[in-house]
């Protein structure tokens, strides 16, 4: 029978594994049903779609007779913190490698002794935060985030579902004592109290809905195209493994994205979620993060989204060009309404208009590119 010393040596040195068995989690269940109840879940599914189900795993996996959990570390070379970070950490490049290679050779080793053995990771079957917690690799954290001792909050988690009758490895005693850091690091304070998390309002989950981004968040969007790890940035139980890392990569801008065909876009980021694998939602993204760190130099891209044949991202490029002002901004937006007949872009290019217009001390003073071009381009 394998031990948990055999499954720890076929992975990778920092991958943490417990074994834990398939009892149901009803602290979880309940938990979620009430977070569904109260508005928290912001419309996700995944385990939230049914709780009765992703919190009891043997109802998907009625074979199976132990659980082995891996936390996996994710950080890469350029992960070191920078002002203006455009993708969250955890997608940028595929970070899930690690996930699979782990799982896998658990897979392999469990195979070879003639147990049957599925990976599993990122599936609604599975509370998998839970599943980590019972098994001891990590502890909950007040940000919702599971932590490891030397990763903190940066680790992937992954499963494998075996018939193999396995020890058991305790959970994980542990907790976050009074440190609250990751509550006032969320730019939309989302983390409404310790554990709890309203996910209308996590910007990582906001950038991967479809439909408009709520006028009340585009400014703390900032520069983010894709994810959030302010919470994960704050965690001092992180910092060590943060500060192994070297000099931060160069960012994607909004200008990149914008610019490229769907088809680039889906290639280039298929490791992201994407609402039915429709770039419009990374461009909506991008539209919105070029609003907050654009200058006037950019008009000519937001003015040439103003006449795209998608409404959603008229709608988002009005907000942008408004949000960056300026008497350019003011003609555009005013050349723009001329010519539209979608209700809704309509509403958003006045709110452009007045917010362009509602300081006219400074309407030949926006946001100035570095070469002082103050002209479309």
């Amino acid at each position: 029978m394998p031990t948990l010393s055999d499954l720890e040596a076929v992975v990778d040195d920092g991958v943490r594994v417990g074994i834990t068995d398939l009892a149901p989690f009803p602290v979880e269940q309940d938990l979620i049903t009430r977070r569904v109840a109260d508005g928290l879940s912001g419309g996700l599914a995944f385990t939230y779609a049914s709780p009765d189900v992703s919190t009891s795993p043997a109802r998907s996996f009625p074979w199976a007779k132990s659980i082995v959990v891996v936390a996996v570390p994710y950080l890469a070379d350029g992960d070191a913190v920078v002002d203006g970070r455009t993708v969250a950490r955890f997608a940028d490049g595929d970070r899930y490698a690690g996930v699979r290679r782990a799982l896998a050779a658990i897979v392999g080793a469990l195979g070879g002794d003639g147990f049957r053995a599925e990976a599993v990771f990122d599936d609604d079957r599975l509370v998998d935060r839970a599943v980590a917690v019972r098994s001891g690799v990590a502890w909950n954290g007040k940000s919702t985030m599971v932590l490891t001792p030397a990763h903190g909050p940066w680790i992937l988690i992954g499963s494998v579902l075996t018939d193999a009758p396995l020890e058991r490895t305790r959970a994980m005693v542990r907790s976050c004592g009074t440190c609250t850091a990751c509550i006032p690091a969320c730019p939309t304070g989302a983390i409404v109290s310790p554990g709890v998390l309203d996910a209308s309002r996590c910007l990582a989950a906001v950038l991967q809905r479809p439909g408009e981004i709520p006028s009340e968040l585009r400014d703390a969007v900032g520069s983010r195209i894709y994810g959030c790890d302010d919470c994960l940035v704050a965690c001092p139980p992180g910092d060590h493994a943060l500060m192994r890392i070297g000099d931060p990569s160069e960012q994607l801008t909004p200008i990149e994205v914008l610019g490229m065909p769907d088809r680039e876009i889906d290639a280039a980021f298929e490791h992201w979620y994407v609402p039915k694998r429709n770039m419009r939602f990374v461009r909506r993204n991008a539209l919105v993060v070029l609003g907050n760190v654009g200058t006037v130099a950019d008009l000519g891209v937001l003015a040439g989204y103003l006449g795209h044949p998608d409404s959603l991202l008229r709608a988002h490029a009005a907000w942008a060009v408004g949000t960056i002002g300026g008497s350019t901004a003011l003609r555009v937006l005013e050349a723009a309404l001329l010519h539209e007949n979608d209700p809704t872009v309509v509403t958003e290019i006045i709110s452009a208009i007045a917010a362009t217009s509602a300081a006219p001390v400074y309407a030949d003073a926006p946001k100035e590119p570095t070469n002082g071009s103050t002209e479309l381009e």
